[in-house]
This record gives structure tokens, sequence and C-alpha cells, in this order.
């Protein structure tokens, strides 16, 4: 039986979108399929495609009817970019091809996906690392990992989609589906709130940073994150973001008064709570 995905163009060969090709090509089920892995990058030279190409690139493509003529494409370019990319690709493709990306935030690329008619599925792998680009790319950076798939049209049920999700549990990934709102809402929580915390831990301390040790180094990683890549997100997810914001804002205010107030069993509490959460967490990215 043919496979239902036989090509796959990526647009944007960063850190996710090369890190991604890798897990899928050399997966089993990429391999028994022949599947045909090219991609583009409007910020490359002849030295970038050849790097790409030997880390696993089939082949780059300038053109762009060739580029989008493919069974399925991921835009792997910052947020705003993927979206504008929708114009382009409703232009050149084929009204088959299936479109996925994947951006930090859901909502706005699968609204503007549906106003032009685009099979559009939501895809973003929790992985990643505070340096960007091509060579920090790496097949095992999705090794184990989530990759939560946004649709709320079906499309993870047609062959495209069930394919696409054997292709990510062959290249070692786990999946988790949900709406592209309820994405968004969750990841402010979980992803974009501890992004904002340690990039303004490290602002509030950085008189002090010489005295610091490993633990404020491992508290403020994140700090080390590119404001290019975050701009996108934080513009299309701001709703989210501030909200979450503004509840942690109220729960450190509540923090504050149990330290002055002395309340060591609210604290302890805390820290047991806490404690329970973090080997829950560790037992999770073990499994």
């Amino acid at each position: 039986m043919d496979s239902p995905i036989s090509s796959i163009s990526f647009i944007g060969l960063g850190l996710i979108g090369m890190s991604l090709l890798q897990a899928i090509k050399r997966s089993p089920l990429a391999k028994k399929s022949s599947i045909l892995f090219q991609g583009f990058d409007p910020n490359f030279d002849e030295n970038d495609r050849q790097n790409v190409e030997e880390l696993g690139l089939d082949r780059f493509v300038d053109n762009k009817k060739i580029l989008y003529c493919a069974d399925l494409i991921i835009l792997s370019a910052p947020v705003e970019v993927n979206i504008a990319l929708l114009e382009e690709i409703k232009q050149f493709a084929p009204p088959s091809t299936l479109v996925s990306d994947v951006s930090s935030t859901k909502s706005l690329i699968a609204q503007k996906a549906e106003e032009l008619g685009l099979p559009f599925i939501g895809m973003h792998p929790m992985a990643g690392k505070e340096q960007n680009g091509y060579r920090e790319s790496n097949e095992e950076l999705l090794r184990d990992r989530r990759v939560i798939l946004c649709d709320d049209k079906g499309l993870l049920e047609s062959k495209k989609g069930i394919f696409l999700i054997k292709l990510l549990e062959s290249a070692g990934c786990t999946t988790l589906s949900m709406t592209p709102a309820d994405h968004d809402r969750i990841i402010a929580r979980i992803s974009h709130l501890p992004q904002l915390l340690s990039t303004l831990l490290m602002g509030y301390c950085g008189e002090s940073i010489s005295t610091s040790g490993p633990g404020f180094a491992t508290l403020t990683r994140l700090a080390g994150s590119s404001w290019e890549i975050w701009r996108d997100i934080i513009a299309t997810n701001s709703d989210n973001i501030a909200e979450e914001l503004d509840k942690f804002s109220k729960e450190l205010s509540r923090l504050a008064s149990e330290v002055r107030q002395r309340d060591l069993q609210q604290l302890e509490s805390r820290f047991s709570e806490a404690n329970r959460l973090y080997q829950t967490l560790k037992e999770m990215n073990r499994s």
C-alpha cells in the first residue's frame, strides 16, 4: 500500500525544524516509506545549504511550486512568519497537501489556515535549547519528548493525520492531542510563564550574579533564550500569558505574606507539594 505521505517540505531549517527532520528521516517508518525530505530557508547561503544536506535534507528547493508540492508541509519559521506563509501555500500547494507547523502558539495560525481553507494540524514538539540554528540540531533533541498535536477539525483521524502520528512515534516521540485554544492556554502556564520569570529574575538579580551558585544558573537557564524567537510567541499569545503572570503575581504576594508572618506550616506544605510534583515530573520524563 502506498504511503499517504511520501514527501515532506520543511520551511525554515533552524534548531527545531532540522532536529525534527533528522528524527523523522531516520525513523524506521520513514525509511520503509522512502519519504523525500526537501526544504528551504531564506537566510541560507551556499555553505548552509551543503551543511543541512549533510545533516539529512534530501534537497534544498528555491522554486516555490516544487517546494509547496508536497504531501506534508511543516512550517518551522517564527510564528508570525509561518502565519504569513499560509497565503503562499494556498497559492501554490495542491488542495490535498496537509499543513503543519512547529510554532509555540497555535490559535492564530489555525484560525488563518481555516480562513484559507487549508487542511491544518498544529504541531508543538516540547523540546528546545537556549541556542538556536541548524548547527545545534540533533535528532536526539526529540527522542522521548512529547509532541502536542492541535486539531479541532478531525484531521488527526484522516489517513495523513494517522500516518503523521505514526511517523512521530516511530521517531521516538510521544503524542498528545488538544485544541489550538487549549494548547495556547496551557502552554502559557508551563512554558511561556517560566521563560518570562527566568528573564525577569536574571534582570532583578543582575547586580549580584557574581556571587551566585549553580542553583541560580539552573533556575535562570531560560534567560539565555533569543528575543527573536520569543517576540512572536508573546505577540501571538499575549492575553493568555498576561493572565498567567497576573495569577502568579498574586500567588507570589501570598508567599511573601507567609514568609513575613513566619507561617512555617504553610511553607512546609508548599515544599512538600512541590517535592511531590517534582518527583512526578521526573517519572514522566523517564517514561
